[in-house]
């Protein structure tokens, strides 16, 4: 049977579209058997086989009826057809029937492959891959961070996104712009902490985390080297008082009070990291008891007080990191060293690693091989008989370093600890001192405590072996692995430690 086309598809246009479609339409069935019958596949074919070629395919029928009318223009305009009207289907005319039954045909099959494909898409831009390894320079810091933290098995947009269609919408047309950004290499460096478009966390966070189940004590054990020769090891046993000393007293008392569902904590905040927060309200929902603090040192008059937001205290206020956390080098590098990833009888060697991280290098490449020269050429100048002796120790740590940095540091987004400060806790960043620093008073004369056993108390201290230990139920005063005096009684932790301490 000779197959003749109608007279309007005889434009090169439409048969062009014709040909694109038909080619992205193989291809998008043959990619799909390798990815679901195989097994083979990644995110940058997923990338292609449910988005770039079904765009495409639907650019190539979309060529066809403009070829159709392109054509049919020129045929009335060359005067070799009459003026059509409206078209007409006879079903008793051959012709007619085959060709409202092939578009049919064509139409149902395209169809069900539209819904197949958009389902497809649907679920691989909600993938964690997508998320994390499609722009993989730009989202490469947040990812390694993700992945070695305690959510990474909670996939990107349950946090991100959250249930609902209209968070869904919004975030996919945040998306276009980001997509933009990356094509245009416009986006910022480091990539912003996106605080004021994230869901409110108890729509997200209490999912899983339920406020009336908290748990009461938690025994927390830190390990830390001072940079000494010895790289001298000192430990620190905290009783964090997660909440009330008895799990049956729930939310009473201890570090989840703040969002006890009794109580209501509001504040205000200066600057676009919440990092300066000169006014809070407390509120007793109860007895409608409310008490204003203000920051004396820094205070709002009344119309800053009107323009300026408040926001109702919740789990992300001390909790902005849960993710995406990028320690500071005196945290990594312990971490590694209690690990056994650094060794520790290198002399000198905290000290060493702290000077190397501290600096800021132009790539990832540069800061490896800084690292490696540096620690190579500090024992080879200073200790040459453990350079000759202990290579195999050097280049272990060596090895430890450069993996802990490439975990943290990030240079070609400019990633560091100190442009993602965590608020849990007060040691490298304000954290617990925003509020309770010991300046915020009420009109009353109250004052926002910022004594150290509200949240913890410490139950032994020192270095191992010489340990000062706490008598049941009691506590011990902190004591500074090194000696400076009152000094840490009258400033702040993060005064001093920058991340670049012990």
């Amino acid at each position: 049977m000779k197959v003749r086309l109608a007279t309007y598809l005889r434009n090169w246009v439409s048969l062009v579209g014709a040909m694109i479609a038909l080619i992205s339409l193989f291809m998008i069935v043959f990619l799909f058997v390798v990815t679901v019958f195989l097994g083979k596949g990644g995110v940058y074919l997923g990338l292609v086989t449910y988005i770039l070629l079904p765009g495409i395919m639907i650019s190539g029928l979309i060529l066809i009826p403009v070829g159709m009318i392109l054509q049919a223009r020129k045929e009335r305009r060359l005067k070799r057809v009459e003026e059509p009207g409206w078209p007409r289907v006879d079903l008793n005319n051959p012709k007619h029937r085959n060709a409202f039954f092939t578009f049919s045909a064509f139409t149902a099959i395209f169809l069900l492959m539209s819904a197949v494909g958009s389902y497809k898409a649907f679920h691989f831009t909600e993938t964690v891959q997508f998320c994390g390894k499609l722009c993989h320079t730009v989202m490469k810091p947040e990812y390694t961070a993700y992945q070695r933290s305690p959510h990474a098995r909670v996939v990107c947009v349950e946090c991100h996104v959250g249930p609902g269609a209209d968070w869904y919408v919004r975030s996919k047309l945040s998306g276009l712009y980001q997509v933009y950004a990356t094509l245009a290499n416009s986006y910022p460096r480091p990539i912003p902490t996106p605080i004021k478009s994230l869901r409110p966390a108890r729509e997200v966070c209490e999912q899983c985390h339920w406020p009336q189940k908290f748990y009461a004590y938690k025994l927390r054990l830190e390990t830390h080297y001072l940079p000494d020769d010895k790289n001298t090891r000192w430990d620190i046993q905290l009783i964090m008082k997660i909440g009330a000393k008895h799990p049956a007293l729930g939310l009473r008392e201890g570090i989840h009070w703040h969002i006890n569902p009794d109580v209501k904590i509001e504040y205000i905040a200066t600057d676009k990291q919440r990092e300066e927060i000169p006014w809070v309200r407390y509120t007793n929902l109860k007895t409608k008891e409310t008490i204003v603090y203000q920051d004396k040192d820094n205070p709002l008059n009344p119309k800053e007080i009107s323009k300026l937001e408040v926001r109702t205290m919740d789990c992300m206020d001390c909790h902005n990191r849960p993710s995406h956390d990028f320690q500071p080098p005196s945290k990594f590098i312990n971490t590694a060293m209690t690990a056994g990833r650094i060794p520790t009888t290198l002399p000198n060697l905290k000290a060493v690693a702290l000077d190397l991280c501290a600096k800021e290098y132009p790539s990832t490449q540069a800061a490896l091989k800084a690292i490696s020269d540096g620690i190579n050429d500090y024992y080879k100048k200073n200790y040459p008989e453990i350079y000759a002796k202990k290579k195999a120790l050097i280049a272990k740590a060596i090895k430890g370093l450069q993996g802990a940095f490439s975990h943290n540091i990030f240079p070609e987004m400019k990633v560091r600890w100190s442009v993602h400060p965590n608020n849990l806790g007060h040691l490298e960043s304000k954290g617990c001192f925003r509020c309770h620093n010991g300046t915020h008073v009420s009109d009353k004369g109250r004052v926002i405590g910022r004594d150290c056993n509200l949240c913890h108390t410490i139950i032994a201290q020192g270095k191992p072996g010489k340990m000062e230990e706490a008598p049941i139920d009691g506590a011990l005063e902190f004591k500074h692995p090194v000696d400076i005096d009152e000094e840490w009684k009258e400033s702040f932790c993060n005064d001093c430690h920058t991340g670049l301490n012990p």
